[in-house]
Parts: structure tokens; sequence; C-alpha cells
């Protein structure tokens, strides 16, 4: 059984999946309280399952990038468990879970998130000739950047692109295609999918060097002089 972990922004999740069924998946809306909800959530989420810790054999976690105190708490609660039970681990990245779950469209992809002083985070990802692929990697951009470089029709999705539609459909007109508001809910049993293909292909990480993907160092405030 696999237990995917995705706690990168305000909306977290978790998925317990079983021979490519999801046996129970649990999205919700934590704001800034990933460390006192995660535990207790999959605890509940492995009751319903009538599933114990001791069943699962791999973790399949968000690696970011996202907000730097969610990634933190949900990669190293990931370590903490695949280094208890002894069992592998795999990181993935949270635009590609975003993006994931629009494959079939055929379209470009494009995930965005904030990355706070007027720029985004974003990839963008296609299938193609039924295989997934990653198009552009992870990066920090402006929205007016991002669309000078988009030349075709391209779905744009994400939690944070409600905040930016109307300029997208502005600089792109026809070629921008926004997700609807029900399809930018991020669920960890997509992220359990994208983790099985990882493993099906024998290439999962070390939960030692597993890091999250921030793209961005934290912002340091200097220690006032004495």
């Amino acid at each position: 059984m696999l237990l995917a972990i995705d706690t990168s922004t305000d909306t977290a999740s978790l998925a317990l999946v079983q021979d490519s069924q999801v046996l129970a998946e649990l999205t919700w809306r934590c704001e800034q309280n990933h460390s006192v909800e995660l535990l207790p959530r999959l605890a509940d989420l492995l009751g319903r399952s009538k599933s114990s810790l001791q069943s699962i054999n791999c973790i399949i976690v968000a690696k970011g990038p996202g907000s730097f105190n969610g990634l933190r708490i949900g990669v190293s609660t990931a370590k903490g468990l695949a280094f208890s039970l002894g069992i592998p681990i795999v990181g993935i990245s949270t635009l590609e879970v975003e993006a994931y779950q629009h494959a079939e469209t055929n379209l470009p992809i494009c995930p965005i998130f904030n990355a706070g002083r007027g720029e985004i985070a974003t990839a963008i990802y296609q299938m193609k000739d039924n295989e997934w692929r990653q198009i552009i990697g992870e990066h920090i951009t402006t929205v007016e950047t991002l669309c000078s470089q988009i030349t075709t029709k391209t779905l744009f999705c994400g939690e944070f692109v409600a905040s930016i539609a109307g300029e997208l459909e502005k600089q792109l007109k026809r070629k921008a295609i926004i997700s609807s508001s029900t399809a930018r809910l991020r669920r960890a049993g997509f992220l359990a999918e994208l983790g099985q293909q990882r493993l099906a292909a024998g290439n999962y990480d070390n939960p030692a060097t597993l890091h999250p993907l921030y793209l961005r160092r934290p912002p340091i405030t200097k220690r006032k002089h004495q």
C-alpha cells in the first residue's frame, strides 16, 4: 500500500492507494496548520480504511515548490516514516502533481503558484504520444514574461490562477484555457499515481538526501546588533 502526502500549500491532501486503487483520500484547507493537523488526519485516514502504518510499503511526497512551512512538515514527516518503516520514498514536484490531473487534455499544461514579490513559480508539462513529459522545468518568473513565451493554446491551473486569470486572458486571448475552480483542487491520488510510475521504473529517492524544492531561499531577518 502507498501513502501519498502533500502539504505544499494551504491545501493539504493525503491518499492511501493499493493495486492502483485509491482506498481513501482526504483533501482539506489547512491554512498554516500543517504541523498540528497532518498526523491526526493521517490517523483518521488509516482508521477509515482499516489500515495500519505497518501495511504501508512506500511513501510518495510532494516536494515543492510551495510554502516553506508546509513543505518542511510534509517532507520531514514522509522521511521520518520512510526511515522508521524501512520503506522507499519518492519525491514528486508539486507543480507536476498540479498539472497531471489535466494530462488527458493533451494540451500543454502550465501550473502556477504564487512565489511572492510579484513573481510566480511555474513549469510546463504535456502528454505526448501517451508519454507524460516535462516541457519546461520548474522556475520563478513573472506573468508578463510567461505570457511572452506562450505560443500555443495552453491550459493554466493551480490555486493562484484565479488571481491572474484576467491578466492571462488579456495577454493571451484564446491561447489561455483557464481550469475551472473545482479542477484546481490538488489531490494526493494523482500524486500517488505519479509516484507509482517512478517506482515501476525503479526510480526512488534516498530519504537522507531528499529535500524540499523551494526554488527560492526563505527570507532571513538579519540579527540586530546589541
